[in-house]
């Protein structure tokens, strides 16, 4: 049988904020909990469904990947195949509830938060690859503690509340759930003399220079993750990863569609109907294009492999260009007087025009038929 879909379970739009699908889950959570259900294996089954979802939901990787590839993308990540515990969804969700202070309590030190840059790039860099440096604003680890918080001589001591756990049971009603220690916060410990440059976070903000090497063929939307280069953690806490977001600029001339890329190319009257060759540029450099005798505006023309090569890896795509058949303007009056008497030698002459022909015809059929 297949799965349902998690925002379905959850009762939300695809486009829904964290906070209305964290909201959501809390809703169906309440409702359906075991405890409130005793010996219902219906509301036990859409307990845990909607446990499964939020666990997904809830996680901004699982999500997009989620979003990208449905339940495919996160076979494995979802009922405790690799992702989050229940404790740890269900800590999150209602920690306001039990004075959590927020956050699932682990003790010891804290992972640091992961950070996002949106990195701006040409169609050209995109395609070909570059290495940039960007400068990202972070917390670093303070120097003068080590990370610890604490003042140069001094230790953490253990939390008197949790006794260095950095969890306490939290209970009311039918509910009973494990939190982090709202003394020390989930670390276990506590700092009785703050070190003075970093005030006991055991981190200061500095900005960071880094060299990122942008693989080619990337395209807006994909990103690239930096283990490591996030945030420090507090008190010694393990780094956060960074992570670049690729927008590519909308380019002058071509427009990107996957490996493919598109481009517009004006013709005179002149050159659609006697034919010739034209130049047309793509990101290697100009090539010449071939245009047969009578071409019409808007006809496609495929210079095979003159577009993206994927950065997953496939085939180089195609440049696509459209030729547009240019009117032309300011004109003088002996080129308009030499324009009128080429149209009036035209006239009548169905085998100059079969397309307006074949229009016209078909227009008068069509009112025909209305009037008969």
């Amino acid at each position: 049988m297949a799965k349902r879909d998690y925002y379905e379970i959850l009762g939300v739009e695809k486009g829904a904020s964290d906070a209305e699908i964290k909201k959501a889950f809390r809703r169906i959570a309440m409702k359906y909990h075991p405890d409130r259900n005793p010996d219902d294996a219906n509301a036990e089954e859409k307990f845990k469904e909607a446990q499964e979802a939020y666990e997904i939901l809830g996680d901004e990787e699982k999500k997009s990947a989620y979003d990208r590839f449905g339940h495919a993308g996160v076979d494995g990540n979802a009922g405790g195949g690799g992702g989050a515990g229940f404790s740890d969804v269900f800590g999150d969700v209602f920690g306001d509830i039990f004075g959590g202070g927020g956050g699932r309590g682990r003790g010891g030190p804290q992972r640091g938060s992961d950070l996002r840059y949106d990195l701006q790039l040409d169609l050209e860099d995109a395609v070909k690859g570059k290495t940039v440096q960007i400068d990202v604003p972070t917390m670093s680890p303070c120097d003068p503690c080590d990370g610890s918080g604490a003042r140069k001589g001094s230790s953490p001591v253990t939390c008197d509340t949790c006794g260095g756990a950095g969890q306490v049971r939290m209970s009311q009603g039918f509910f009973s759930v494990q939190q982090a220690c709202p003394k020390c916060r989930g670390r276990g410990q506590m700092i009785s003399d703050p070190c003075g440059d970093c005030h006991g976070q055991g981190v200061k903000e500095e900005r960071k220079t880094l060299s990122v090497k942008i693989p080619a063929g990337v395209d807006t939307g994909d990103r690239i993750r930096l283990a490591g280069k996030g945030e420090a953690g507090p008190q010694g806490g393990a780094a956060g990863d960074l992570y670049v977001q690729m927008h590519v600029r909308d380019h002058a001339i071509f427009v990107r569609d996957d490996a493919n890329l598109h481009c517009e190319v004006p013709i005179s009257f002149a050159q659609a109907a006697l034919g010739g060759e034209l130049e047309v540029p793509t990101l290697s450099g100009k090539v010449k294009l071939k245009v047969p005798v009578e071409t019409q505006s808007g006809k496609l023309f495929r210079l095979r492999g003159k577009g993206v090569a994927p950065v997953r890896g496939g085939a180089t795509g195609d440049l696509l260009c459209r030729v547009v058949l240019e009117t032309p303007v300011n004109l003088s009056p002996e080129q308009k007087e030499f324009l009128q008497k080429f149209d009036d030698s035209l006239a009548g002459k169905s085998k100059h025009s079969p397309r307006s022909n074949n229009w016209f015809d078909g227009v008068k059929k069509f009112f025909d038929n209305l009037t008969g």
